[in-house]
């Protein structure tokens, strides 16, 4: 769900797309996914461009989606970051509510 490599962090996520906000709303742990609300539609790539957009901000790194372009399952890769603070980070996005 949560790895190192050598670049940064790969994070798998699964995506629910067309949400009223962009947030992390849970850890789906039976699929071994970060669960992500995207405002955006899956629709010409509006919806990862909005991903990319959510994790740069949320993260304050570059970002590239390295798996799942057309699908709402998707491999993240959070560049330059440590795994501890990613999980910090996702931890306290889905706790604050």
């Amino acid at each position: 769900m949560i790895r190192e490599c050598k670049d940064g962090v790969i994070v798998d996520i699964e995506v629910q797309p067309n949400a009223n906000k962009n947030e992390i709303f849970g850890i789906n742990e039976w699929r071994k996914r970060v669960m992500v609300k995207i405002k955006a539609p899956p629709v010409e790539g509006k919806a990862n461009k909005e991903i990319i957009k959510f994790f740069r901000k949320l993260f304050n790194s570059d970002i590239e989606i390295l798996s799942g372009t057309t699908s709402s399952k998707k491999s993240v890769l959070i560049k330059g970051v440590k795994k501890e603070d990613v999980e910090r980070v996702i931890k306290c996005s889905y706790q604050k509510k």
